[in-house]
């Protein structure tokens, strides 16, 4: 349902060092808008599928396309609609898996989302800042939140803590290094093709799949090795369009990121369960504290609402996690 977003991506691939030996566009839109702009534009190697009712969903459809694949390509490599990529993303994506043969899965690096500023070896961070590898950032008010109630991640971005709510791969600086993680994101990710021998994304994730990346991640890192390249950049630029509305967005922080939890850790500690009911609860709070602050005070509401009844939801009606 995005079609614009997806023709200014295809253009970037278009001008990629080095081009994909084939490109699958699996589409669920309930309109022809996507079929038609791509009939009017041609790109090499491109296939296009419209799916049917039962596989429309993110995980229903990257398993769709993952089934059609040809047999001799070695290397899948998910994008967003939304994305637009710098020329040498493929080829710099490749020379990761050269340089660590053992990786299971590489992901790209989002470039434009985040200011982030070199520090010096010595430098002490503030309160306010998260400081890692010799850069820093600008650190979130739910985080700054987090450290003075001593709940903060205690593992490094891209690695998920027992009591989950950890950073993503977001938090690790444009140091053009290549870091060992845990978790990927699902729209700038790629995977060996064997991988999916054994795996396959999770249908538990309906729909707008939040956090399926996540859930398909940790399962996959069980078994072996995924790297982030941050030389690897692309530029992700957020469709409206496509996402549900803020009432069932909430409801989904809180059900599927309690999913994500119980993969990483099936058995939690009573100090794993408190923090991770201390941690979703403070920011069902601090959403409930936008309503008056955000200049968008309906959406706030709103999603806080969702998040709260996701959380009494979980009392008396826990999803069945696939290990």
């Amino acid at each position: 349902m995005r079609p614009k977003p997806l023709l200014q991506l295809l253009q970037s691939v278009k001008e990629q060092t080095l081009y994909p030996d084939e490109i699958l566009i699996i589409d669920g839109s309930t309109n022809d808008g996507t079929e038609q702009i791509l009939a009017n534009n041609f790109f090499q190697n491109l296939s296009y599928f419209l799916v049917s009712k039962e596989h429309r969903g993110l995980t229903k459809q990257r398993n769709f396309g993952i089934a059609k694949v040809s047999a001799d390509v070695e290397f899948v490599c998910f994008l967003d609609d939304d994305t637009v990529l710098e020329k040498e993303y493929f080829e710099v994506l490749l020379s990761t898996y050269k340089k660590y043969p053992e990786a299971l899965g590489v992901g790209g690096y989002i470039d434009n989302e985040i200011k982030w500023e070199p520090i010096e070896a010595n430098y002490n961070s503030q309160m306010n800042e998260f400081c890692f590898d010799g850069w820093k950032r600008k650190e979130g008010s739910r985080f700054v939140l987090r450290k003075k109630l001593g709940l903060d991640s205690d593992c490094p971005p891209g690695f998920s803590s027992l009591y989950s709510h950890g950073r993503s791969v977001g938090f690790l600086p444009p140091s053009d290094k290549i870091y060992e993680v845990e978790q990927l994101m699902g729209g700038v990710s790629s995977f060996q093709k064997k991988v999916f021998e054994t795996h396959q994304f999770s249908t538990y994730f309906e729909g707008y799949g939040l956090y399926e990346d996540a859930d398909f991640c940790l399962r996959v890192a069980k078994t072996g090795k995924l790297y982030l390249n941050t030389a690897v950049k692309l530029n992700h630029y957020h469709a409206a369009s496509g996402r549900p509305n803020q009432y069932q967005y909430g409801k989904m922080v809180v059900r599927n990121g309690w999913y994500v939890w119980r993969v990483k850790n099936p058995k939690p500690l009573w100090k794993d369960r408190f923090k991770w009911h201390a941690i979703t609860l403070l920011l069902i709070f601090i959403r409930f504290s936008n309503s008056f602050t955000f200049n968008q005070r309906k959406v706030a509401f709103t999603e806080a609402c969702g998040r709260m009844v996701g959380w009494w939801s979980l009392m008396f009606n826990q999803p069945k996690v696939q290990q």
